[in-house]
This record gives structure tokens, C-alpha cells and sequence, in this order.
């Protein structure tokens, strides 16, 4: 099976190319950089150009298209000068990529975010929820995303995703650890919950995804200890403190305490796996088990 994958600078792109290579598929990367160091093909592609999608997605011919790339930086797409660009990776390069797909009869997934909705309510948010509502100009473009692939393709996974972590890039653990080498005490938000993604993990099911027929919307976060068992960010904190030896008290505060952030974040971003088990995938491993690992393969 031939894989074109989009984004492979960043952490889930870097990581799917690996596990398509282990189960030996035949993948391709891309991303805007010139170059990106990959054990695999690799074309430089710009994905706001409509000719540009067209002529190497037709060139490739992939049997699947896994869309990695897009703008994630949420309180930088509130810039103004910064909206064009956001919709123009995140919606307008996405609907290229679906054309794109449709055009040479590939299968094509999305990964998306928990941010396409509002995260109000007391329960987890399920991956045919429709009752969209995005409080920033990140989850709204993410949504006209998602909108693009279903208006445009039948052969489609839309996959939800929250609190993302991985190996090559920037986030969130990486960047406790390296606050916590000089800081006694760090303040961390307590009042927005979900669990986080271990790209390594996530890579595992997307392919696992992409050898099947099994298509739709579905929801991918590495799994809870128990049952309702979602965590906070002070919560991961602390267990990445934990994880790695490092002996930092986190100061719990809630997020207007903390007050720093530019774009409105959802208070429950909780997601109802399920469907996954349904569908006879196997879910992402405990959280804690995905947290003691990265910190041990980053070498943090």
C-alpha cells in the first residue's frame, strides 16, 4: 500500500512515516520545508497551492493520503495578520488535499481536534457529535477542515485528537521538563480536562485504520486509568515531573488564574472513545504508560 503523508516536520507526521516503514508500506513524506530529515521518499509540497496538490498528489498516485499538516498554533492564529494563513493551511489546503484524493480514488484521513467544539457540558464530547461550536479561529478552521473532506470524499477518517505530545517538536511535556530544571514550582491550568496523545501511539492506529474500510469520524487520546478517569494539564504536570525523577510542586490555578493565554480554550475537552472498540480497533494505551515512555525515548 502506497501512503502519501502530509507533515511529516511535525510530531504526528515524523511519527507515522516510521510506523508505515515498520509495517512495511510504501510511504512517501512531505511537508513546505525544503528538506526534512526521513527515512523515506520525501517531496516538498506546499499545501495552500491548489496546483501544487493536484499535480504532486496525481504524480504519487498514493492509495492513501494520512493529512498531518496544519497551522496549530492557537493563540498565534488569533493574530490578525495571522487568520488568512490559518484557513489557508487548515481549510483551503485541506479541501485541496481532499480534491486531490478523490481525483486518483485515494482513501484520505483528517486529524482533527477536540477544538471544533465548545467544550462546555459535563460529558465526553462523541465522534458523531455534530453540535459543533469553536471558540477560536484554530478550531474553526480545523472545523471548515473536517467539513471540506466530508463535502468532498466518501473513503475518509476524520480522526479528533487532543493535548498532543510526541518526539520531534515542540509540546507541552517537553516543555515542563525544561521549565522544571529552573523552577521549584510551576503553575499549571486545573480547571480544563481531557487526556493527551502520544503520536507513536496514534501513528500505530491510523495505520491500523488505513488497512481497513472502516470509515468515518473517531475519536483517538491515549486511554484513562479508570472509568470518568480524565485528567487535568496540572495532572500531566505532574505525572511528567513524576515520570522523570524531577522533584517540581505544581501549583494548581484555574485558567482565568493563569490568564496568559490569547485564544479561548475549551474547558471540557473529554472524548468518548468508544467507537473504536466498536469498529474492532485497538484503542491507545493508558496515559501514564504513554507519558513514562515518551519522557524515556525523548531522553528528557
Amino acid at each position: 500500500m502506497k501512503v502519501f503523508v502530509t507533515g511529516v516536520g511535525g510530531q504526528l507526521g515524523h511519527d507515522t512515516i516510521l510506523e508505515l516503514k515498520k509495517r512495511g508500506h510504501d510511504g512517501v513524506g512531505s511537508d513546505v520545508l525544503p528538506t526534512v530529515e526521513t527515512t523515506v521518499p520525501y517531496v516538498q509540497l506546499d499545501i495552500t497551492s491548489k496546483a501544487a496538490v493536484k499535480e504532486t498528489v496525481e504524480r504519487e498516485h498514493p492509495d492513501v493520503i494520512i493529512h498531518c499538516a496544519a497551522w496549530t498554533n492557537v493563540d498565534g492564529a488569533e493574530a490578525p495578520e495571522n487568520r488568512e494563513k490559518v484557513n489557508a493551511i487548515n481549510a483551503d489546503g485541506t479541501r485541496y488535499i481532499a480534491e486531490a484524493a478523490k481525483a486518483v480514488d485515494a482513501k484520505m484521513v483528517y486529524i482533527s481536534t477536540d477544538y471544533v467544539f465548545d467544550g462546555q457540558g459535563e460529558r465526553p464530547w462523541e465522534p458523531d457529535d455534530k453540535c459543533y461550536n469553536p471558540l477560536n479561529v484554530y478550531g474553526s478552521s480545523k472545523l471548515a477542515g473536517e467539513l471540506a473532506v466530508i463535502g468532498t470524499l466518501n473513503k475518509y477518517f476524520i480522526v479528533r485528537i487532543a493535548w498532543v505530545f510526541g518526539l520531534n517538536g515542540k509540546n507541552f511535556i517537553k516543555t515542563m521538563i525544561n521549565v522544571g530544571k529552573t523552577h521549584d514550582t510551576v503553575r499549571v491550568v486545573n480547571d480544563q480536562i481531557g487526556t493527551p496523545t502520544y503520536t507513536a501511539d496514534l501513528a500505530r492506529l491510523l495505520v491500523d485504520m488505513v488497512e481497513t474500510d472502516k470509515y468515518g469520524y473517531y475519536h483517538a487520546t491515549n486511554s484513562e486509568s479508570s472509568p470518568g478517569g480524565f485528567i487535568s494539564w496540572a495532572d500531566l504536570a505532574e505525572e511528567a515531573y513524576r515520570a522523570a525523577g524531577m522533584n517540581v510542586k505544581v501549583e494548581r490555578v484555574t485558567t482565568a488564574e493563569y490568564g496568559l493565554s490569547v485564544a479561548a480554550r475549551p474547558f471540557n475537552s473529554r472524548l468518548d472513545k468508544s467507537k473504536l472498540v466498536e469498529s474492532g480497533f485497538t484503542p491507545l494505551p493508558d496515559w501514564k504508560d504513554a507519558v513514562g515512555r515518551y519522557i524515556k525515548e525523548a531522553g528528557l
